[in-house]
Order: C-alpha cells, then sequence, then structure tokens
C-alpha cells in the first residue's frame, strides 16, 4: 500500500508540475492584465470626470453617473481577456450572459425599470439635487438622484424614497427651475368701498417693496363678485427664493394699507331682511 500511495503521490505531482509549466505563464499573464485592467479602469474614470468637470453646462449628477460606467466597461474587457488567457470561448460566453440577463430581466421587471427611469432622470435632468419639485402631488426638495430611487425631503423634512419608475411616468413640477416666481395674493373687499382705490391701494403697497420686480410690473385687478365680497387678485414677480417671504410680507402690508385707508376685508356673512 506504501508504494502504490508512493507512485500515486509521484504520478499527481506530475500533473500539477507539468499544468505549471503549461499554465504558468498564463497565470502570470491574467494577473498582469487584471492588473493593468482595473489600473486603466481608475485611471480612464478619472480621465473621463476631469473632462466633463470642465464644462459648466453637465451636472455633477451625470458625471460621477459617467465616470462609473466606463469604469465597468473597462473592468468588464479586462477579465474577458483574462478568460481569453485560459482558452475560454468569450463569444459563446457573451451569449451564455446574454441569455442569463434575459431571464433576470423578465424576473426582475420593476427593476430594471427602474434603473432605466433613473438613466433617464440622469440624462434628460427634469430636476436636480437642491430644487423643490411636485412629483405625482409628493412634493419635496431633491437630495439624491440614484438608479433605482430618488430621495427628498419633504417640508416637515421627513425623507421620502421614491422609485425611479413611478417619477419618470408622473407629472413633474419643478418650483425652483426659473429664477423669478409670481406672487398672488386674493384679497375680497366690501361692496360699497371703492374699487379703484382698492386696486390701486394695493399695486402702491406691491412698488414699494424692494423685492417685487417692476418688469413686469405689479398688477391688481377685480376677479369676480363673492356671495360677501368683492374679489381682488393682486399679482406681482419676485425672485424664486424670495417667493415666501414677498406673499407673506405683501399679503401683511396691503391688510394694513386698507385699514388706514378704511377700506373693509370682510368675512363671510348672510345679511337677512325681513319683509314687513
Amino acid at each position: 500500500m506504501p508504494e502504490d500511495m508512493s507512485e500515486q503521490a509521484q504520478e499527481i505531482y506530475g500533473i500539477l508540475i507539468e499544468m505549471a509549466i503549461t499554465h504558468g505563464m498564463s497565470v502570470i499573464y491574467a494577473i498582469v492584465i487584471l492588473l493593468v485592467g482595473f489600473w486603466f479602469a481608475t485611471r480612464t474614470k478619472n480621465l473621463v470626470v476631469r473632462s466633463m468637470r470642465k464644462s459648466k453646462k453637465i451636472d455633477e449628477t451625470i458625471i460621477i453617473f459617467a465616470g462609473s460606467i466606463v469604469r465597468y466597461l473597462v473592468i468588464i474587457f479586462t477579465v474577458m481577456a483574462v478568460l481569453d488567457q485560459f482558452g475560454v470561448e468569450t463569444t459563446s460566453l457573451i451569449a451564455l450572459i446574454g441569455a442569463a440577463g434575459l431571464a433576470i430581466g423578465f424576473a426582475l421587471q420593476g427593476t430594471l425599470s427602474n434603473i432605466a427611469a433613473g438613466v433617464m432622470l440622469l440624462f434628460f435632468r427634469p430636476f436636480k439635487v437642491g430644487q423643490y419639485v411636485d412629483i405625482g402631488g409628493t412634493a419635496g426638495t431633491v437630495r439624491g438622484i440614484g438608479l433605482f430611487t430618488t430621495e427628498m425631503d419633504a417640508g416637515d423634512n421627513v425623507r421620502i424614497i421614491v422609485p425611479n419608475a413611478n417619477i419618470w411616468g408622473a407629472s413633474i413640477k419643478n418650483f425652483s427651475h426659473n429664477k423669478t416666481r409670481r406672487v398672488q395674493i386674493d384679497i375680497g373687499i366690501g361692496y360699497g368701498d371703492d374699487i379703484k382705490k382698492a386696486l390701486k391701494v394695493a399695486v402702491s403697497v406691491c412698488k414699494k417693496d424692494k423685492r417685487v420686480h417692476q418688469d413686469p410690473a405689479p398688477m391688481a385687478w377685480v376677479a369676480g363678485l363673492g356671495a360677501s365680497s368683492v374679489d381682488l387678485l393682486v399679482r406681482a414677480w419676485c425672485d424664486a427664493a424670495d417667493l415666501r417671504n414677498v406673499k407673506s410680507d405683501l399679503t401683511q402690508a396691503i391688510k394694513e394699507a386698507y385699514d388706514k385707508e378704511g377700506i373693509e376685508i370682510p368675512y363671510p356673512q348672510t345679511v337677512i331682511h325681513q319683509a314687513n
């Protein structure tokens, strides 16, 4: 038995030596290709990122995404080159991966649709990080755009995570896209008040606020006749960042100006006339 085991060990040892001689250089070449490939992938990614950052028109989110895609493509070609060193038929491997990808695609349709929507959002950029948007009734400030989901913070600082597929298929309101926004204030005055005077006072209040743009100029007109008041509509333009404060301040200033001028802002009421 010991002699048989010794002969078997020598035979295995001989096979290992033969394999080392036959495939040793292939292993060394494969290691070198891997090291060079990963180094080149990182260098290519950094080159793409630096080149894209020279343009002020390209969003940082797209730059990072494009750099990652380039790196992964180089790594894929590197792995294929390594397999080629060991005689693996890469054409058959690609066909196998394609078939497996098709099967996985059917199983993960929802996930893949989120990825596709994420790519569309990154390239078409209907909104950017830091902008305030309303997506299908969900409003908040965008904090991050990923391949699968988009993260938003609501006004009460609640984190909202929305699948990208839901975003791409919904109507998007971007409140931060334009630099200027229109302020609209609805005011009601009494039926016995001077309408022309009320309109003039409202426009005058708007023009006195330095944050209000003079082009287009502030405007006011009669919007309708309500049950208890004559309804006026006041509009003015300001910087988008000042919208909330300007609307609040103008509403207060118009109310105070009307009080000073003796113009009534009536509350809902019902007048009953009794016939004799």
